[in-house]
């Protein structure tokens, strides 16, 4: 069993998509076990993420050890798994690592299936994994499949959130090996206040732009608040596969005075654009963009779903009902009208941040469990 506190690890993320929370997630821990003096590698897929990706992974690479390493992955089963394996699996066996540590459900399904060679551990972090597919769509139940009949070849499952353990232990089953639960966590500069835009709009959100994220949730309660005589504007900073549909959502509701899109930018950034952070998720295990607001005391309602009430702690006013845009109109309505009450709930929440979700926890956690798993093997 390697001495993880005392010589370095050779470590291998991989991910399909390299993009959103999860790649900020792989790299925080990435740099954080370099900083511990690790040897560590990226495979990631080269269909996503574009130019932004490229420069993220560009960035780190001077640190990688075991390099950057892009191979062709598609998000759905296609035929051209197999040969994406078989270039997976060999790049395994050249880099050696001690620990391959697969992000989401294709690059679970890619490590559970490549051969063990000496004492290597598989970790996987599902971060939705198969749950992000409907289970009546053949993703959906091939992934969980998958998921299902392979789970007790992992040595070790990490879940960021309390909530994405106990629905995968729900859905998919419960695993042989080690279940730890270790929360993301931001660094000592996102602590820093943010200064608000001069031409800021009432609300802001800050993400991409998908089904699962409810950008669209958002559009529908401002056109609600409008209609009743309430002027809200909004700011969309975000991308993502179903831009031009919101967009076209935007125009179909008559609101392209009361919402601009700015694109992709620095989440920080787009805090700035508005006054109040509204986080409509249909569905999130622990997501960044929460914990980075709060980080930085931006006032913020999310949606009571997933990870979220983790977060925030106790029972808390600054959740609204999921999936309903009523229930979003009325808590921008309640946050608008008492300003004075959201921040005061931003500092609380900020302290809570700083105590519970910090990077050095993060990786910590994610290095103990290493350590766990290489004790029971």
């Amino acid at each position: 069993m390697p001495e993880i506190s005392s010589e370095p690890l050779r470590i291998l993320h991989a991910v399909r998509a390299p993009v959103g929370g999860i790649i900020r997630h792989i790299l925080d821990v990435a740099n954080g076990q370099i900083d511990r003096g690790h040897h560590v590698g990226i495979i990631a897929d080269s269909l996503t993420g574009g130019a932004r990706a490229d420069g993220l992974l560009a960035d780190i690479a001077p640190r990688l050890k075991l390099g950057v390493h892009r191979i062709a992955i598609h998000r759905q089963p296609h035929p051209a798994d197999l040969m994406a394996w078989l270039k997976f699996r060999k790049l395994a066996g050249e880099l050696k690592p001690q620990v391959l540590h697969g992000h989401g459900a294709k690059a679970g399904v890619f490590i559970n299936l490549t051969p063990r060679i000496g004492n290597v551990i598989h970790v996987y972090t599902p971060h939705g994994g198969s749950l992000h597919f409907p289970p009546n769509t053949l993703a959906g139940a091939f992934y969980s499949r998958l998921e299902r009949a392979l789970m007790d070849r992992i040595d070790l499952f990490l879940f960021e959130s309390m909530f994405a353990r106990d629905t995968f232990q729900r859905v998919i089953g419960t695993p042989a090996g080690l279940v730890r639960c270790v929360f993301n966590g931001v660094t000592a500069r996102e602590f820093d206040p943010i200064t608000v835009a001069s031409d800021a709009t009432d609300v802001v959100y800050v993400g991409e732009f998908r089904h699962i994220k409810g950008a669209d949730l958002l559009v529908d309660a401002v056109a609600e608040l409008r209609a009743n005589g309430q002027p809200v504007t909004l700011t969309l900073a975000g991308d993502g596969e179903e831009t031009a549909t919101i967009k076209a959502q935007v125009e179909r509701l008559g609101l392209t005075q009361a919402v601009r899109f700015i694109g992709h930018v620095q989440a920080r950034h787009g805090f700035a654009q508005g006054r109040l952070l509204v986080v409509p998720s249909r569905g999130d295990s622990m997501p960044y963009v929460v914990i980075e607001a709060a980080a930085a005391g931006v006032p913020m309602i999310a949606a009571n779903v997933g990870g979220i009430p983790e977060i925030f702690g106790s029972p808390h006013d600054a959740l609204f009902a999921p999936n309903a845009p009523s229930a979003i109109a009325a808590a921008i309505t309640t946050a608008m009208a008492n300003r004075d009450a959201a921040l005061e709930r931003a500092k609380a929440l900020r302290e809570r941040i700083f105590l519970h979700f910090s990077q050095n926890s993060m990786v910590e956690g994610v290095i103990a469990g290493y350590r766990e798993a290489f004790a029971k093997r």
